[in-house]
Order: C-alpha cells, then sequence, then structure tokens
C-alpha cells in the first residue's frame, strides 16, 4: 500500500528537572489528574493533598529541537523528618511510557536531589507492578501495603547508587531508547 499508517511522533530528547515555571506546574497538575484520577481512578476529581503545599515537583518534559514543548512526566519528593525524604505521584503521560528512560531518569533525579539537600534515607509508595522497575534501580522492598484500595509497595532506595544532584534546576538530558532497524 503507498499510504502507510505512521508511527506516532516522539521527540528525540527530553529535560528531566525541578519544576521552575507556573506552566510546568500546571502540565504536572494536568497529567496527574489523568494518569490518577481518569486513567486509574485512583482519586475523584484531583490528586492534590497536604503535601503538594511543600512538596518539590519535578518534570519531564519533551523538547523540539531547544524548545521546552510539553509535561510528559513529573514525580514529587518532601522531607518527612530532618534527613527522611519520600517521593510520591510518578507519572509518565501513556504516549511517552515506551520511552523507558522517563520514569528512571525522573526516578534518578528525585533521588539525588533528595541526597544532595540531606537526605538519609528516602522511601516511596509504590504501585505494585511498577516494583521491578524501583528494583532494577537499585530500591529495596521493605513490605507490601494497600493504599487508595490497591496494592503498593514500600520501598527504599539505596542511597549509594544515587550521587547527590546540587544543579536540580537544570537537571538530567534523557534521549529515547531506540529499535534496532
Amino acid at each position: 500500500m503507498m499510504f502507510e499508517p505512521f508511527a506516532p511522533f516522539l521527540p528525540s530528547e527530553y529535560r528531566i528537572k525541578f519544576a521552575t515555571e507556573a506552566w510546568e506546574r500546571e502540565g504536572a497538575a494536568r497529567l496527574r489528574r489523568r494518569v490518577f484520577c481518569e486513567e486509574q481512578g485512583l482519586f475523584s476529581g484531583d490528586d492534590r493533598d497536604a503535601i503538594d503545599d511543600h512538596a518539590i515537583l519535578l518534570v519531564a518534559i519533551s523538547l523540539w529541537g531547544v524548545a521546552a514543548d510539553d509535561v510528559v512526566g513529573t514525580v514529587r519528593i518532601h522531607q518527612a523528618e530532618p534527613g527522611l525524604w519520600w517521593g510520591s505521584r510518578l507519572a509518565v503521560e501513556a504516549g511517552h511510557r515506551r520511552v523507558g528512560a522517563l520514569g528512571a531518569t525522573l526516578i534518578r533525579l528525585a533521588v539525588s536531589s533528595a541526597h544532595a539537600l540531606g537526605a538519609q534515607t528516602f522511601l516511596a509508595h509504590v504501585q505494585s507492578q511498577n516494583g521491578l522497575l524501583f528494583q532494577k534501580l537499585h530500591w529495596d522492598v521493605l513490605e507490601p501495603v494497600d493504599l487508595h484500595g490497591h496494592p503498593h509497595l514500600r520501598m527504599q532506595a539505596d542511597l549509594a547508587h544515587y550521587p547527590p544532584c546540587f544543579t536540580p534546576e537544570i537537571g538530567f538530558q534523557a534521549l529515547p531508547a531506540r529499535k534496532a532497524a
């Protein structure tokens, strides 16, 4: 056939960083609502909670050349008590989940930046189906828990595998994995 359907376009680069602009924070909030409220049904209407009032928000931004385009991933981190940090609300836009580096790079920047801010322990409640990804990224399962009616794992990052990142406002660049032709 002369006109084959085109595969969806995915940017060739992404920037993972602290959210520093209003449009980044707004994009992250929209993404979280799509993933946690509409797609997964974990929350009704909005997933915001009291942690959002003091959490640090990280975003994955798709790039068109050197120009920022859209927020396609997010996670938040917060310090619960001195030295104890938590990560939560990790989300990646459905069309960008096959870019394997996005979730892992968001996790890496979350833990590395908290490490730079004094984290001695970094924890997260991870949806059970994502536990293997976290284990591959040097996280240990502490215990299974039920949150919002769904199975989760309380997990802890091995900080030895996450050197401190002192420039999270700039963050990391992620390149999508390419399939061999």
